[in-house]
């Protein structure tokens, strides 16, 4: 995932040695303000890159598949961010089948931290022409690296370090030299979506297919008619049918003696 993280951290810190290098006075003083100058070294810087595929998305943890074979599991931050085809995509929105490739910049700075400050004491202990152990104002007792050559001036007299005696009151500036390696990294994440399935090789006649059309809704089918009655109602008869034969039957004598006498 994408991030820029400066690491900051000093990987060697080496205590370096206080340097007296001004004239000492007769009266004790108290402790004055330091001033701090940092002076940086050309830098290096190492880069390194890592190629794997996500195999397993689930919340913050990922699982990929690194270039090597190997299977790792990362849990990732909600605040990374990846470049998936141009896209910034957080660990939510990676799916398995991506392709992944982290950049990793690492590059080591070092520097010098120089401290110049006036102290006050009293004289404790002198190894001349090397080194002087001074009583601070505070009743700490610190030793302090003489230059070769540094000349004392004491009563307005000027001394060597052979000079110095236990409790001569004393002041000094004091230089303090720390050398130090500033580590920082650059991680930066990349990568590309799986291609889209392949299309099928063309074979045969080439169709084009439309949808079917909708179902036409089938007419409803006739009513079957009502049966007739089994038997004629309780109040029917058979007289007026007696009495229309009897009728047609005179009407039919009239005609065939009409029919004779012609």
């Amino acid at each position: 995932m994408d991030s820029h993280r400066p690491v900051g951290k000093h990987l060697f810190s080496l205590l370096g040695a206080g340097i007296v290098c001004v004239a000492f006075a007769s009266a004790m003083l108290s402790q004055e303000a330091s001033k701090t100058e940092t002076k940086q070294g050309p830098g290096s810087s190492q880069v390194q890159v890592e190629r794997g595929e996500v195999v397993y998305v689930s919340g913050n943890d990922l699982v990929v598949r690194m270039e090597s074979g190997e299977v790792r599991h990362v849990t990732v931050p909600d605040s990374a961010r990846a470049t998936v085809d141009g896209k910034q995509l957080s660990v939510h929105d990676l799916k398995p089948g991506m392709k992944l490739e982290r950049t990793i910049t690492t590059t080591t700075t070092p520097r010098t931290v120089t401290t110049v400050r006036t102290v006050s004491g009293k004289v404790w202990q002198v190894s001349a022409p090397n080194t002087v152990i001074l009583t601070l104002a505070d009743g700490t007792n610190k030793q302090y690296k003489i230059p070769k050559g540094q000349k004392f001036m004491i009563d307005g007299q000027e001394k060597t370090a052979f000079d110095l005696r236990k409790g001569m009151n004393v002041s000094a500036t004091v230089v303090t030299a720390v050398p130090e390696t500033v580590v920082a990294q650059q991680r930066k994440v990349t990568g590309s979506a799986p291609p889209p399935p392949p299309t099928p090789p063309a074979e045969g006649a080439l169709l084009i297919e439309t949808p079917a059309p909708a179902p036409v809704a089938a007419a409803p089918a006739p009513s079957a008619p009502e049966p007739p009655p089994a038997s004629l109602p309780k109040t029917g008869s058979v007289m007026p049918l007696i009495g229309l034969l009897g009728l047609l039957c005179s009407g039919l004598s009239i005609g065939l003696r009409m029919l004779r006498r012609g």
